[in-house]
């Protein structure tokens, strides 16, 4: 009684094998199913380096931005709003490059398609990553003050254009699809390889995720963001999980981006 149907589709279940964990058994499943991502590794360092390299190729085109081309600040004005996103597009781009080449394909090596139970996963631990980072925010807001003002800050004040919008969709839905295939998926699957703890890949992934943000003040909040976001990879074995609980978690900045602009 209260046991999970034997046809269900979206989770089957239980086995009784003494190998599997009682909470983690499904990801457990994934991954017997899904192989080897030996390749995983170099799909991270190629995907990042490539992000760094068009930031350099952007800078050197654009030498009349003081300081250089910030993908973290983005232009503010018409159709270079999107050109912010330029580089995060290898992020996941280098991961699919080498599922297509090396893997299986992006459903059978990262489990990219959701299904229902992705999203009942990943709505929750969006939710979570939103509420822990907000709660973060306002202790290091009273601690230490406000935030630094950024051009992201700035975007919202000023106008609301075709562009802003499409930048906030961007932010919602694009960010989330390729940060996770780097970090969720490529890496996340190469660590597995390796065979380290779930709750060290867990740890290690969420803090490289921080860090390649680079945000100082932010870092901690998207520490613990990160935690919740994969918290959903880990429960189901399926990168869907974690780019749902990322969407989740940059909804409410996305809209609020676009909803203050004037």
């Amino acid at each position: 009684m209260g046991e999970q149907p034997q046809n269900s589709p979206d989770r089957p279940a239980q086995p009784t094998h003494p190998d599997l964990h009682p909470t983690f058994w499904e990801a457990q499943l994934e991954a017997a199913r899904r192989g080897s991502l030996a390749w995983g590794l170099a799909a991270f360092f190629i995907g990042y380096g490539g992000y760094y390299l068009l930031v350099l190729i952007l800078t050197a085109a654009r030498p009349e931005r003081h300081g250089g081309f910030d993908p973290t600040t983005p232009p503010n004005t018409g159709p270079l709003l999107l050109l912010a996103f330029a580089p995060n597009i290898l992020l996941g781009l280098v991961p699919a490059v080498f599922s297509w080449w090396r893997g299986r394909g992006l459903r059978s090596d990262f489990g990219i398609v959701p299904k229902r139970r992705d999203f009942k996963v990943g709505v929750a631990c969006g939710v979570a990553a939103l509420i822990g980072s907000w709660l973060l925010t306002l202790v290091i807001i009273a601690v230490s003050g406000p935030p630094p003002e950024t051009d992201l800050t700035r975007l919202m004040q000023g106008e609301r254009t075709v562009w802003l919008f499409l930048f906030a969709l961007f932010a919602f839905l694009g960010a989330p699809l390729t940060e996770e295939l780097l970090m969720r998926g490529a890496l996340w699957g190469a660590l597995e390889h390796y065979r380290l703890p779930r709750y060290a890949i867990l740890i290690l992934t969420t803090l490289i995720f921080a860090l390649i943000h680079q945000e100082v003040w932010r870092t901690p909040v998207l520490f613990v963001g990160g935690l919740a976001i994969g918290a959903a990879r880990m429960i189901t074995g399926r990168v869907a999980a974690s780019m749902i609980a990322h969407a989740t978690n940059n909804f409410l900045p996305a809209l609020l981006l676009f909803a203050v602009a004037r």
